[in-house]
């Protein structure tokens, strides 16, 4: 998994990195997933570089709340929260994580199945 100094997700949050970002704010940033999986597909990090979920510690409590806060704030911007979507965290190789830097994918705008995969 990646430090932050090579982080492309502490790049894109920092904005080093070009990205179409759709929400931010001093907490968190949630940009379109390059790779997408379904018709709506957007990322939301924090900006401050957390491994993964399972590097998260009790003083992490209110990131990960402000992650899943803005995850439906998306939904709610990109017109897919009535009908439905899914919020997912991978979390290491074999949880499917790509990249070493938490984040949530919001997927919708299509009927998701399960399982995932």
């Amino acid at each position: 998994m990646s430090s932050e100094s090579d982080c492309i997700f502490c790049g894109i949050a920092a904005g080093r990195i070009a990205s179409d970002i759709v929400r931010e704010d001093e907490r968190t940033v949630a940009f379109r997933d390059t790779n997408p999986q379904a018709p709506t597909h957007v990322l939301v990090i924090p900006r401050d570089h957390l491994t993964s979920l399972d590097h998260a510690g009790p003083d992490d409590r209110d990131l990960l709340g402000d992650v899943l806060r803005a995850a439906g704030e998306v939904a709610r911007s990109e017109g897919i929260a009535d009908a439905g979507y899914r919020t997912v965290i991978n979390t290491g190789e074999e949880g499917g994580q790509s990249v070493g830097h938490l984040h949530a994918h919001v997927l919708g705008g299509r009927r998701l199945t399960w399982p995932p995969g």
